[in-house]
């Protein structure tokens, strides 16, 4: 297996370092979906993604998406992160559309001169509703806390989530999955994702601030306790506010924000469209590439691995020196890292300590 260039994005972010972080890794043909897995593990982000091949198949571009426990059909920011980079590194900014070929099918991404992408998402359909007693109980809330004038329902654009309206800001921020009860639901539900929202934003409650609702994401079940921007999810969101009228009207064009209380603000626009009396979804966002570099291979990577261990090792043993030789330690495990060119250690851009060689060339612009 040769070496495979990968690119970090910020998806749904207004500036650097927010918004859901996404690994792209681009030529992964040649590998197995279990090595895919291995690396979206590695990685331990929401998701990352693998581009198959550099070249279009069907006028659109084979790409899959792992969880850091499962592969999934589709997911939000995945698919504009990865058209992001196709459209930048492989196309050199010049079109204002990218396809790509998911599970789900063809999902087109647009790009608008205003710096947002755009996706379509498949026509919402709509699955059971739940009583709110239910919900309440896996997210640690009061019944009367749910809002009563709208269901909590199952819903998908491609990936099915729980759709739960909530009357406040306030109930949002102390929601809390209960692990047991979270699991006992979805061992029988085909939704595997929870979307709380309300009609108040963080920044200027009640309707004075730029966004118009705030929004948490649930998803244990793929290895994500707490996401940070749900494209899918807020797709899911979207045709659920139009086939509900939840602002009066079978249309919508709003502003979404999320990822706060969690320290990674996101925002997202969602719109729909009705045409010959179905819901169109599109959910839009900016993208930011904050990081580019190499998974190495073989030997070698295993080799970094180990070298890695070894220096986290070295590191915690200086944490549990007495004080007064800390400083003194630490200072001789730098020395002696540098003087066996070894990489210095790095922090990647979600905080995992890990190395030069493998989180390399993080961007500055």
């Amino acid at each position: 297996m040769s070496e495979l260039n990968f690119s970090f994005v910020d998806v749904f972010a207004e500036k650097k370092y927010a918004g859901n972080q996404l690994a792209v890794i681009r030529g992964a043909g040649a590998l197995s979906g279990e090595e895919m897995q291995a690396i979206a593990r590695e990685i331990n982000f929401s998701e990352s993604t693998f581009i198959l091949a550099d070249e279009p198949r069907d006028g659109g571009y084979d790409v899959r998406i792992f969880t850091p426990k499962h592969e999934v059909p589709f997911a939000g920011h995945p698919t504009l992160g990865t058209a992001h980079i196709i459209r930048s590194v492989l196309l050199g900014g010049q079109v204002d559309q990218v396809i790509l070929n998911l599970q789900v099918g063809q999902i087109p991404v647009i790009f608008s001169p205003d710096g947002y992408c755009w996706m379509k998402q498949i026509e919402p359909s709509f699955g059971p509703k739940h009583p709110p007693e239910t919900l309440a109980g896996v997210l640690g809330l009061d019944p009367g806390e749910i809002d009563p004038r709208f269901p909590v329902e199952e819903v998908s654009t491609g990936l099915q989530f729980f759709i739960v309206p909530l009357k406040t800001l306030a109930a949002l921020q102390k929601a809390h999955v209960d692990r047991p009860k979270y699991d006992n639901l979805v061992n029988q539900t085909e939704a595997k994702g929870i979307l709380i929202f309300c009609p108040e934003p963080h920044d200027k409650p009640f309707g004075e601030g730029q966004n118009d609702l705030s929004v948490r994401v649930f998803v244990d079940y793929f290895g994500v306790p707490e996401d940070p921007a749900t494209g899918s999810g807020n797709g899911c969101l979207a045709g659920y506010l139009a086939g509900h009228h939840y602002f009066g009207q079978a249309t919508i064009n709003v502003r979404a924000e999320q990822g706060y209380e969690i320290g990674r603000p996101s925002t997202l626009l969602l719109k729909t469209d009705l045409k010959d009396s179905k819901i169109e979804v599109y959910v839009g966002g900016k993208c930011i590439t904050v990081a580019a570099g190499q998974l190495l291979s073989g030997q070698s990577h295993l080799n970094l691995k180990r070298g890695i261990m070894v220096r986290k090792r070295r590191k915690e043993e200086a944490d549990h020196v007495p004080r007064a030789r800390n400083r003194q330690y630490k200072q001789a495990f730098c020395e002696s890292t540098r003087s066996t060119g070894r990489a210095n250690k790095a922090t990647s851009p979600n905080g995992h300590i890990g190395d030069s060689h493998l989180w390399s060339n993080l961007w500055s612009g």
